[in-house]
């Protein structure tokens, strides 16, 4: 997943999730995260995963987009880059990787070798008796 940390304008501070792609940002209620702030379009960029080259970033038409102070139509996101969006900047972070719980799995697992202990200890007296 991706962390957009949003580092100015109204909602400064704030850390948001990506977890579906391809994901809008802009004014427009269609989009995932939107901002109110001046230079910010309805739709002004979209970040979406290619499995070839990684997260994309990507300016919509006649929309400005700067990535580390460089104007850009088209990159690769990288770690860490800074994105602005007309009056609000945006650091890029691949989130933190959450493990699903195992609790289910070692219960059963745990359960399934005390039956084959057990049945072992069955077979076992029966070979003695």
């Amino acid at each position: 997943m991706v962390e957009l940390e949003i580092l100015s304008g109204q909602t400064a501070g704030n850390r948001w999730r990506a977890r579906r792609f391809p994901f809008r940002i802009g004014r427009s209620p269609q989009c995932d995260l939107r901002f109110e702030e001046n230079g910010v379009w309805d739709q002004h960029a979209e970040i979406s995963l290619d499995p070839a080259t990684g997260f994309v970033l990507r300016a919509f038409p006649d929309a400005l987009i700067t990535t580390n102070g460089q104007p850009v139509q088209h990159t690769v996101l990288r770690n860490g880059d800074e994105i602005e969006l007309g009056a609000v900047r945006l650091r890029f972070w691949l989130a933190e990787a959450r493990q699903r719980g195992l609790r289910l799995s070692e219960a059963w697992f745990w359960t399934v070798c005390a039956l084959v202990v057990a049945s072992q200890f069955v077979l076992i007296y029966w070979l003695v008796r």
